[in-house]
């Protein structure tokens, strides 16, 4: 398995950040598995795909450059290099520019666990790197910034506050496929048979939610380490929701309404924060009431604990006109 062995003062420092970069990656990544994961992702791949693979065909090495670069169990390394918190697109792509040619050519023959095709036995592989990443970027990322940010902050603040309640277990424990805290200083970050990593006192570890269903970890050398994971609100249309009808929002409240309408698969409490962007205790709160009513259950899965709706939850949906597509 991929272990990472992880002092308690470097866990203790660590903290949930933004990157620009990683959302990108994320994406690119989508582009090129070219299915989505749920509704929303292939709704995203029906608007963006076209122009990904039109960017390919106009350039004979991208193709077989995002082929070789992504690999099947590893990274090239220059490609994907770890953000700091705070850094830029721009910053991080930066280094991806500077990359000396012979480093990136070794990078992706690890990647590929193999020699280069022809095609890439070149010396500007870094340029062409950072073109794709920053295409994709700007036409499929940066235009739709702010509503990912807004997903992705309300991920973050979900799980802060959850370490502040119960420490970092439960939160490493369900960050991704894979990840699981054993105890004794012991991180697994995935499943893959990769030797241990000590990360050494004084490291930043950063964690870093992407809306894209997929993950990664990366690290630049002894100093910075990265476990990039899918955040709870996934990429999708406000209209890809089933909508509240007026009617509910005027008997129960807006809130309480929206939580009632997403509620039709169980959620945790995390996972409905990062949904609507409320408090955590706000949305305990509503809970509550909800339950209360005998509107939504809960049940528990392993250590979560999930909200549904009731019968009578559903009954009231129905008859509140959510079928009809009031908003």
């Amino acid at each position: 398995m991929g272990l990472w062995q992880i002092n308690t003062d470097t866990l203790a420092r660590s903290r949930f950040v933004l990157s620009p970069f990683a959302e990108t990656f994320a994406s690119l990544r989508l582009l090129y598995a070219g299915t989505g994961a749920h509704p929303g992702e292939e709704a995203w791949l029906r608007t963006h795909l076209p122009g990904y693979r039109a960017y390919l065909a106009a350039d004979p090495a991208a193709a077989p450059f995002v082929q070789a670069a992504i690999g099947t169990s590893w990274i090239a390394d220059f490609f994907c290099p770890t953000s700091c918190a705070g850094e830029s697109f721009e910053g991080t792509v930066t280094r991806v520019r500077a990359t000396d040619a012979r480093e990136a050519r070794a990078d992706l023959r690890v990647s590929l666990r193999g020699p280069l095709p022809a095609a890439l036995e070149r010396d500007d592989l870094p340029e062409l790197a950072t073109r794709l990443l920053t295409n994709v970027w700007e036409e499929a990322v940066r235009p739709d910034w702010e509503r990912r940010r807004r997903i992705m902050e309300a991920d973050m603040a979900a799980r802060t506050a959850r370490v502040n309640q119960g420490g970092w277990a439960a939160v490493l424990d369900s960050l991704k496929p894979g990840t699981r805290w054993l105890g004794e200083s012991r991180f697994q970050v995935n499943p893959l048979a990769y030797p241990p990593r000590e990360i050494t006192a004084g490291a930043e570890l950063l964690f870093m939610p992407v809306t894209p269903k997929t993950s990664w970890v990366s690290w630049e050398g002894k100093e910075r380490y990265a476990v990039v994971y899918p955040c709870l609100g996934v990429l999708a249309e406000d209209h890809d929701r089933r909508p509240v009808p007026a009617g509910l929002r005027a008997l129960i409240g807006t809130a309480r309404a929206g939580l009632l309408a997403l509620l039709g698969t169980p959620m945790s409490t995390t996972q409905l924060v990062a949904m609507t962007g409320q408090a955590l205790g706000s949305v305990g709160g509503h809970l509550k009431v909800l339950l209360d009513a005998g509107l939504v259950e809960r049940r528990r899965a392993g250590r979560s604990v999930l909200y549904v709706r009731t019968a009578a939850g559903e009954v009231l949906m129905e008859a509140s006109g959510a079928g009809a597509g009031e908003q």
